[in-house]
């Protein structure tokens, strides 16, 4: 919210003798700012955001249909998706591409089996994964 640290328009003449409508203003002096003690560190530690939760997506499929389709469906219908069964399926971390993995049914759960860190390939080529996909401690 705006504060308006003026007072009441004034009426005062100008050169030529009409009159304008002017504000005084106020002068106002700023505190200076104290540092307190208790602002994070400069940088964060992986330790510090490992309470963080993060929302984990699947992409199973999709499809096409048209209008008339879509109404005809009923419980118990079935969907055919576009993507073959056991082809790999995108995941995603906050919506943004982490890996491809495998569907598999454990108990009466869908679970996913990394195959693929998306970008990991680059990022061994680089040096800063080890072959077995841990980060070095170099």
């Amino acid at each position: 919210m705006a504060v308006d640290d003026t007072e009441p328009d004034v009426e005062q003449p100008d050169a030529e003798g009409s009159t304008r409508n002017t504000r005084r203003t106020r002068d106002h002096t700023f505190q200076e700012v104290v540092e307190t003690g208790n602002l994070p560190p400069d940088h964060l530690s992986v330790e510090d955001l490992s309470d963080v939760q993060l929302t984990v997506s699947v992409d199973l499929g999709g499809c096409s249909m048209l209008v008339r389709d879509i109404l005809e469906l009923k419980r118990g219908s079935v969907i055919q998706l576009e993507k073959l069964a056991g082809e790999m399926s995108d995941v995603f971390v906050n919506g943004l591409p982490l890996a491809k993995g495998e569907v598999v049914v454990i108990g009466d759960t869908l679970h996913v089996r990394i195959g693929e860190i998306i970008g990991a390939e680059e990022k061994r080529d680089e040096g800063l994964f080890e072959e077995d996909g841990e980060e070095d401690a170099d």
